[in-house]
C-alpha cells in the first residue's frame, strides 16, 4: 500500500512512473500447488511450455492485478500490461538450455508514452513476445532496464530487499560510477544477486538512462526519498564522466 501511495503521489506531482514487477516467489508457490517440477541451470529456472503457462497466469493475472488495484485504491489511475501488449517487448531466447526465457531485443515504448500523456500509470508484467509467436519469461530487472533505456528515463529505480550496494566493510555506498562497479565485481565486494542488478543498471545507463538507483523497497517512502531529497536512498549509479 505504501509503495502504491508513493507511485500515485509521483504522478500527482508531475513525474511519470512506469512500474515493472517480478513475481518469483508467487510463481514458485503456484508451481508447487500444481505439482509442476522446476529445473534450474546455473541458478536460472528452465521454462518449458507448462511452466510458461503458470508464469503468465501468475504475472499477468495475480501479481499485476494486485499492483494495479493497490495504486487505484491510493487514488492513482493505473492499467496493467505485459511486454506482449502492443509489441512492447520483443525477445530472443536468452539461452536454448533455459527454454522460454527471453532477452529483450526490441522495445517499443509508444504505448507507455500514450498512457503517460493521459495521466495513466503503466504496470508491466515481464513477459515478451518471440519472433515466431512464442511467449517469453523475462527477468523483472532486465525488463525494467530495457524499458527504461527505450524511454531514456531520468531514473531507473531497482527496488530490492537490501539497503543498496555495500563495500567490503558492509557500508552502503550512496554513489557509484560504472568503473567502481567493475572493480567491486572483480574483487568480490559485489557478489551473488547484486551482480545482475548492477549489470542491469550499467546496461540501462549505456542505453541512455540518466542514473540508476538500487534501493530497499521495504523502507518507508523509499522512492519519494530518492527522487525528492538531497540525500536520496540507496546507491545511485551514474555513467562514468
Amino acid at each position: 500500500d505504501e509503495f502504491a501511495r508513493d507511485v500515485a503521489l509521483m504522478r500527482q506531482v508531475g513525474v511519470n512512473p512506469v512500474v515493472v514487477h517480478g513475481g518469483g516467489p508467487m510463481i514458485n508457490d503456484m508451481l508447487k500447488r500444481l505439482n509442476i517440477k522446476s529445473d534450474f541451470v546455473d541458478g536460472k529456472r528452465v521454462t518449458d511450455a507448462a511452466t510458461m503457462e503458470v508464469v503468465e497466469m501468475v504475472l499477468s493475472g495475480l501479481v499485476n492485478a494486485r499492483i494495479v488495484q493497490a495504486i487505484s485504491e491510493q487514488g492513482g489511475r493505473a492499467v496493467g500490461l505485459s511486454g506482449k501488449d502492443s509489441g512492447l517487448i520483443v525477445c530472443d531466447p536468452e539461452d536454448p538450455k533455459l527454454g522460454l526465457v527471453g532477452k529483450p531485443t526490441d522495445v517499443n515504448p509508444e504505448i507507455l508514452r500514450d498512457l503517460a500523456e493521459k495521466g495513466i500509470i503503466p504496470v508491466i508484467a515481464p513477459l515478451g513476445m518471440g519472433r515466431n509467436g512464442e511467449t517469453f519469461n523475462i527477468n523483472g530487472d532486465t525488463a525494467a532496464g530495457a524499458i527504461a533505456a527505450a524511454l531514456k528515463a531520468d531514473r531507473l529505480l531497482l527496488l530490492t530487499d537490501v539497503a543498496g550496494v555495500k563495500d567490503a566493510g558492509g557500508e552502503v555506498l550512496t554513489e557509484l560510477t560504472a568503473a567502481q562497479i567493475g572493480d567491486m565485481i572483480a574483487d568480490g565486494s559485489i557478489a551473488g544477486g547484486m551482480i545482475p542488478k548492477t549489470q542491469t543498471a550499467l546496461d540501462a545507463l549505456e542505453g541512455g538512462v540518466r542514473a540508476a538507483v538500487i534501493l530497499d523497497g521495504r523502507a518507508p517512502n523509499a522512492c519519494l526519498l530518492e527522487l525528492f531529497t538531497e540525500h536520496g536512498a540507496g546507491s545511485l549509479i551514474r555513467p562514468a564522466k
